[in-house]
């Protein structure tokens, strides 16, 4: 069972909470975030993106025996079943990426603080990366799933095409409750959707009813799969600051619980660490690397930090 989630309700008013800015527009987040996070980003990797999103190209270029350490998503079954020894697929570089973002929108991403939702950080995360990829002549796509699919937005590049899919982020409703989130069904549409050889990004708090696992493998077996989760700190060490009541963002549940109780908020805590446990096991089983992204969290060396491991597993494959 997760452990319970505290929920920011909307307000009731046009104007926005005290302490929170007015609404952004697609083109002021798209110019915040070239100032603020693509031009260090442009700084700091000089332009090395392969770094971010190393995958094969698309184009078969030969096959030759299969070598220790050779990925075996590349294995040609049927060239191995005939001469009875493993062969791999080896690609041309592709110079051009398609990526998708598979998208979470359901009720718990919109758990955070006044100033930052789990929401606001996949706006940015995907705005970021989306413009990153298109300047480079690359396109993008996304799913968005809230409760269910809800729409699929096809591949394309530029500038106008990234505001469109900050646009759509922007007016996608958000649901005061929910059934329970089930992640399957966004994983399976991607499976189904998305033909060529992409690079895809799962953006999520993978709070979801369980059996994802099994489509998430299936995806990276035929894409260059990575999963960014969210999260706030708050959903792994409760304050303490008596008595609350603490709503499950899923379902509208309501329980009133004392966190002056250091048992309670140590077994808050203690189910928070089980299911990151939980969740690092499943990725590293299909075979997916996760950027932990926080609401608190400075995007830029999130990305960077990612980036650098990633290429570090990389060369020791």
């Amino acid at each position: 069972m997760f452990p319970p989630l505290f929920r920011r309700e909307a307000a009731s008013t046009t104007l926005p909470p005290r302490g929170r800015p007015m609404p952004e527009t697609p083109e002021r987040i798209l110019h915040r975030l070239e100032w603020q996070v693509i031009r260090r980003l442009d700084g700091i990797l000089q332009g090395d993106y392969r770094s971010l999103f190393y995958g094969a190209g698309l184009d078969l270029a030969d096959l030759r025996e299969y070598q220790p350490g050779d990925d075996i998503r590349y294995i040609d079954w049927n060239v191995t079943a005939r001469l009875d020894a493993p062969y791999v697929r080896q690609y041309h570089e592709d110079r051009e990426i398609t990526a998708w973002f598979l998208l979470d929108l359901s009720p718990s991403v919109d758990f955070g603080t006044v100033n930052s939702l789990k929401r606001d950080r996949l706006v940015d995360f995907v705005a970021v990366l989306a413009r990153l990829l298109t300047r480079r002549g690359n396109r993008v796509a996304a799913i968005l799933y809230d409760s269910r699919v809800q729409r699929v937005i096809p591949p394309s590049g530029g500038r106008m095409h990234v505001l469109r899919l900050i646009n759509d982020l922007l007016r996608q409703p958000r649901l005061p409750a929910a059934p329970f989130t089930d992640l399957t069904a966004l994983l399976a549409t991607g499976y189904q959707v998305i033909r060529r050889r992409s690079l895809v990004f799962i953006i999520s708090d993978f709070i979801s009813a369980p059996g994802w696992e099994k489509p998430l493998a299936l995806l990276n077996r035929r894409h260059e799969t990575l999963a960014v989760r969210l999260w706030d700190p708050r959903e792994v060490e409760l304050p303490d600051i008596g008595i609350v009541v603490m709503q499950d963002a899923e379902t509208g549940e309501q329980l009133l619980v004392d966190t002056h109780d250091r048992r309670f908020r140590q077994r808050f805590a203690e189910a928070a660490q089980r299911r990151q446990q939980a969740l690092t096991t499943t990725f590293r089983r299909a075979g997916v690397d996760m950027l932990s992204l926080s609401t608190e969290d400075d995007l830029v060396r999130a990305i960077v930090t990612f980036a650098g491991q990633r290429k570090q597993r990389l060369k020791h494959k």
